[in-house]
């Protein structure tokens, strides 16, 4: 039984790149996610505080 040293290399260029695209694309969701939760959120008004007693 012989080793395919051709179909294990290739096999491995291919793992690494869908790793290196999978790490890319949580980066971009990630920024986006962090800018949608820090700018997505209603802004209250100053409030009048009465501290008639």
């Amino acid at each position: 039984m012989e080793i395919n040293w051709y179909l294990i290399a290739i096999l491995a260029v291919f793992v690494l790149a869908l790793v290196v695209y999978t790490v890319r694309q949580n980066l971009k969701e990630k920024k986006k996610l962090e800018h949608k939760l820090n700018n997505d959120f209603k802004k209250r008004e100053p409030s009048q505080h009465n501290d008639e007693d």
